[in-house]
């Protein structure tokens, strides 16, 4: 008896030993999943039509057409994901669950600014990127991955949940920025090693450093416990509100001179508010600074030529905004226009194919009816067929009618939007070319007072050099100007470099802003072509596979009655 108790004994320690030694395996690894691979248009829309109905009216959803544009909530849960893709093909998505994959980089989600739950858990990513565009996001989910740090989550104004736990977050640097996150309500850090530090209770730390938060770990925060939680941290709490009202002014100053600027170039005057352009016209202008060692007399010119070349850049850049203000509106207009047009398309069609769709379950009805009696039937099965057929020809002639009919409403609305893109050209150029041509007077006018500063030096410092000749008094000219005494020509050399130089620069600003407002209008014009053309083909390869889907459920059809049939 005790021999075979000792050899159990032995086997179930050789068993324990061989657990042990055998490696832990992935949460992810223990599940059946199909070949690791890259989110694509047939997994999405596999997963759509895959989705949460049953009976009836699961059938009734695989019949109907994918529209990408209308899918608010995709899963793709076990799907062996390595890698995010093709999610732009749904603009309109709400809700995304990419959990339990294997993604290791949050890439290619930007474009989803409709989103407002995503979760990702249960997944391998090393860090939180690419989120920021997301600015309805609510719901957000990264529990078990491999996170190290909280970073990049400032931006979402609207994030009320945060799940985070069970990664491999070991700092507190990053969690005061959630402050940012006004609307954040939930938090969860469970199972990092940032919670597992010793004689540290961070949710007390967060607690305190976040104010808008009521729930820590899924657990109500009273009132006395916050209380608690602010006089502990009192001084981490004061430094970081203290950063973060230095943060905000510094934003919000930045975000004033940033829109400013773009206000500015926009106008393509920028840079001409003050002596910008003047103040270029001296720098590295060594003729220029060589004349102005004559002294006062130079001084007063100088005085006057400022106030004359302020005067004139002032004038283009009030011109600048004035007609900014125009095109603004006129571009405003423009899209209003465009979006309604579409709209009311996008309506009409929709309509047009709702109607169809209950046409097409009441033809279908119809035609599953009729073929159930010809399965049943012995006899005037030619009858029986003979309708079927007229059904399906009724069915067919009814679908290519409405082929025709959205092709050609598409038709319509893409030569409308490329007759209004080419009207709308023309408008725009029309402005802009009025607004180049008046700044152009402006800038001939600037050369003018270049020209005339010019030949004023040329003769304050011919005079200047005269009367110290005719006094004996050439040790009192400058150095750099005594190679002009007896040489008029030489003066006039001076002036010539110093005046092309001026208006060199006046040149170089007026090319810059023609050459701008041409760009512009040229890359607005592509833009907008290019626009149209991907929303046309696209709405053509919505209009084609729907036809496609509705071909392919009449071809079904009888196999489906057959299949009914077998399983009553």
């Amino acid at each position: 008896m005790d021999e075979p108790v000792s050899n159990q004994n032995n086997d179930n320690e050789a068993t324990d030993e061989d657990e042990k030694e055998e490696p832990q395996r992935d949460f992810l690894e223990e599940i059946s999943c199909p070949e690791p691979g890259i989110i694509d248009g047939n997994m999405i829309e596999s997963a759509y039509l895959e989705e949460g109905q049953k009976g009836e009216a699961r059938r009734l959803h695989q019949l109907e057409p994918v529209v990408y544009e209308r899918i608010r909530t995709m899963r793709l849960e076990f799907k062996n994901i390595l890698r995010i893709d093709h999610l732009w093909m749904m603009p309109n998505l709400t809700t995304l669950c990419l959990n339990c994959n294997k993604i290791e980089v949050i890439e290619h989600i930007g474009m989803l600014t409709a989103l407002k739950e995503l979760n990702l858990s249960f997944n391998y990513i090393m860090r939180i990127q690419n989120l920021e565009s997301l600015v309805n996001l609510e719901k957000l989910s990264l529990f078990s991955n491999r996170i190290q740090k909280i970073e990049n989550l400032h931006t979402l104004n609207k994030l009320v949940i945060l799940s985070i736990g069970n990664n491999l977050i070991d700092t507190l640097e990053g969690i005061e920025r959630l402050r940012f996150a006004s609307s954040l309500k939930v938090l969860n850090l469970e199972g990092n090693p940032i919670s597992k530090l010793p004689d540290f209770p961070l949710s007390l730390f967060v607690t305190a450093i976040l104010p808008q938060l009521n729930y820590y770990e899924y657990i109500f925060i009273k009132a006395e416990t916050r209380e608690d939680a602010q006089k502990r941290f009192y001084r981490e709490l004061r430094e970081i509100e203290d950063k973060q009202e230095r943060e905000i002014q510094a934003v919000e100053t930045e975000a004033r001179e940033q829109a400013e600027a773009e206000r500015l170039a926009s106008s393509f005057v920028e840079h001409l508010d003050g002596q910008q352009l003047y103040d270029s016209f001296w720098r590295d202008d060594e003729n220029g600074r060589i004349l102005m060692l004559v002294g006062p007399p130079a001084q007063e010119l100088v005085e006057e030529y400022v106030k004359d070349v302020h005067e004139l850049t002032q004038q283009i850049y009030g011109l600048g905004l004035e007609r900014f203000g125009e095109r603004d509106e006129e571009i405003k207009d423009f899209n209003a226009n465009l979006y309604e047009g579409q709209q009311e398309l996008q309506s009409q069609g929709q309509t047009q194919i709702e109607d169809f769709l209950q046409y097409k379950e009441k033809t279908f009805e119809e035609m599953r009816l009729k073929q159930q009696d010809l399965d049943q039937r012995d006899e005037d099965l030619e009858e029986v067929q003979a309708q079927l057929d007229a059904l399906s020809d009724q069915f067919g002639d009814a679908l290519n009618e409405m082929w025709q009919s959205l092709m050609s409403q598409e038709l319509c609305l893409h030569e409308a939007v490329e007759d209004s893109t080419l009207n709308f050209n023309q408008k725009i150029s029309q402005l802009m070319t009025s607004f180049v041509e008046q700044a152009q007077g402006f800038f001939r006018q600037l050369r003018d007072v270049c020209g005339h500063f010019a030949n004023n030096m040329a003769e304050i410092v011919t005079q200047l050099l005269a009367t110290k000749m005719s006094c004996n008094d050439t040790n009192s000219i400058p150095v750099e100007l005594r190679q002009c005494v007896d040489d008029r020509e030489a003066v006039l050399e001076l002036v010539d470099g110093m005046m092309s130089f001026h208006t060199a620069r006046v040149d170089e600003r007026e090319d810059r802003m023609v050459n701008r407002s041409r760009e512009f209008i040229d890359d607005m014009i592509t833009t907008l072509n290019k626009q149209e053309l991907d929303r046309h083909r696209a709405k053509v390869l919505e209009i084609n596979s729907f036809m496609e889907m509705m071909t392919e459920a009449l071809a079904n059809l009888p196999q489906e009655v057959n299949q009914e049939a077998l399983s009553e």
